[in-house]
């Protein structure tokens, strides 16, 4: 049976939440590996994830990258998408003297006739496509998978891993990793997938120009779907923020959201419209393929933490996928009766002793898989000691009968 899982975008704060939610499903469901699935489906941040995932790294390891990043072999860090896009200014700002001397002679051939500020709206060619610089995505991933049993090769990946892009020119979808488009690295296509456009400039590929792919469908589960599989796991981190609900579940005064300006603004009706867009896609699977579940998860829409939190601060990381792990667990069990027949017919199901642990946190699952590297570790070290040791004793035994 097929299994497949499915991660929509979201930027770094939408990859921390996707983390914590992976994390508390590969604890609590049964025979579905996070790292042996038929077919990952990966759109902006969440291909970041998917593709991690594909190329065998543990949800463990995507944790201690993204989130505990001190203790990473490779460390993500969410500042290298704030560079600004000093190329694109530079380039954009070469086209100005040409834009500014074609609009002059427009007006100047009738100026009685031509509008002022029509004459000169050619200008608008100069504005940067993007405000920061999206390579280092693909830079980051690229040192990622050249470590050993790692691939930046679609073709080489042992499972089928698809990260979806926007073709700017036609708007409509690519699925890189598809035929036609396996040839293309892994890292250039995360970074086509997630440079969303007005932060970050459009991405050229074989002469093509892709942005985000969420601008088309927020998860692309249709893709898995097309290729057979008959349980995709969703995970959608965002949602759009329901004040009225939390400051009434929480006893607070109400948030306006418009006193957080622009950005908070822009940030909602973003949610909104992808979250409705989402919900559309989700009815039309079960009228499409009868045969296939889909289950999503996702946050609450009373989530404060999960809208506000701040993506840089490392403390705020780690509490929001402690939160991701935690709710995710509620969720399983108040969803028990719901899910547990769904995922029985794909042979997975839900380890109930795990979730019934009240001790059970991220951040002490994390600290005892820690130790438990160390203590591998160590015991390699120790292994490695005797085993230098018996070596050395040998070449003492033999130097005697050689001077002999």
């Amino acid at each position: 049976m097929a299994l497949a899982l499915a991660l929509a975008g979201g930027g770094p704060l939408g990859a921390i939440y996707e983390i914590g939610t992976v994390m508390a499903l590969s604890e609590a469901l049964d025979g579905f590996d996070f790292n042996d699935l038929d077919a990952y489906v990966g759109v902006s941040a969440g291909g970041f994830i998917a593709a991690g995932l594909a190329n065998g790294l543990s949800p463990a390891y995507m944790y201690r990258m993204f989130i505990d990043s001190e203790s990473a072999e490779v460390p993500f860090e969410p500042e290298m998408l704030l560079k600004p896009a000093f190329g694109e200014y530079a380039q954009r700002a070469a086209t100005v003297p040409a834009l500014l001397l074609e609009s002059l002679r427009e007006y100047l051939r009738s100026p009685l006739r031509q509008d002022l500020a029509a004459s000169f709206q050619r200008l608008s060619q100069a504005i940067p496509t993007g405000v920061f610089n999206n390579a280092g995505i693909k830079d980051f991933l690229t040192r990622l998978f050249s470590l050993p049993g790692l691939t930046n090769d679609f073709r080489q990946l042992k499972r089928q891993l698809f990260l979806i892009a926007t073709d700017l020119d036609s708007g409509g979808s690519v699925a890189f990793g598809s035929k036609g488009y396996d040839h293309i690295p892994i890292a250039t296509a995360v970074q086509a997938s997630s440079a969303l456009p007005g932060l970050f400039p459009p991405v050229e590929i074989d002469g093509h120009w892709f942005v985000d792919g969420a601008l088309k469908k927020t998860l692309h589960a249709s893709v898995a779907l097309k290729e057979g599989a008959q349980l995709v796991i969703c995970i959608n981190p965002l949602v759009p923020f329901d004040a009225r609900h939390a400051s009434h579940e929480k006893h607070l005064r109400q948030r306006k959201l418009v006193d957080g300006g622009l950005p908070v603004v822009l940030a909602q009706t973003f949610r909104a419209i992808i979250h409705s867009r989402m919900e559309t896609g989700l009815a039309k699977y079960d009228i499409q393929y009868k045969d296939a579940d889909v289950i999503l998860f996702e946050p609450s829409r009373d989530d404060a933490d999960m809208f506000f939190t701040n993506m840089f601060s490392y403390s705020d990381r780690k509490r929001l996928s402690e939160q991701a792990y935690r709710k995710t667990r509620e969720e399983l069990l108040r969803r028990y009766d719901e899910l547990a027949p769904k995922l029985a017919r794909h042979g997975v199901s839900i380890n109930r002793s795990v979730l019934a642990d009240p001790c059970r946190s991220l951040t002490r699952r994390m600290a005892q898989l820690k130790r438990s590297r160390a203590r591998s570790m160590g015991l390699t070290a120790l292994r490695l000691s005797d085993t230098l040791d018996d070596l050395a004793r040998a070449i003492k035994r033999l130097q005697p009968r050689q001077a002999a």
